[in-house]
């Protein structure tokens, strides 16, 4: 069954840092570009950061550029989401997929005031 889970979220205050992992079953992830996407109520899903198969490209949303971090470990079938310098804007549903095959149920990022 091919699938991806993704863990990692959490409550988090401004300036903090969380790092959420993305592992497939199934398949094997490194023949494929991974993205991390997020949601929140009312407003379209969001493409936060994509890598490449083998990770020697990587793209970022505007909003996220310089505070996260996408990368993979092939060997883990693992892809992570490195997310530093938090903001309450950053609060979200996160979730990981494969573009046309498959994306994982979501980690909550609740932000702390």
């Amino acid at each position: 069954q091919v699938q991806l889970v993704e863990s990692g979220g959490g409550l988090v205050q401004p300036g903090g840092s969380l790092r959420l992992s993305c592992v497939a079953s199934g398949f094997s992830l490194s023949s494929y570009a991974l993205n991390w996407y997020r949601q929140t109520p009312g407003k379209e899903r969001e493409l936060v950061a994509a890598i490449a198969s083998f990770g020697d490209n990587t793209i970022y949303a505007d909003s996220v550029r310089g505070r996260f971090t996408i990368s993979r470990d092939n060997d883990k079938n693992t892809a992570y989401l490195q997310m530093n310098n938090l903001e309450p804007e950053d609060a979200a549903v996160y979730y990981c997929g494969v573009e046309g095959m498959t994306r994982g149920q979501g980690t909550k990022v609740t932000g702390s005031s």
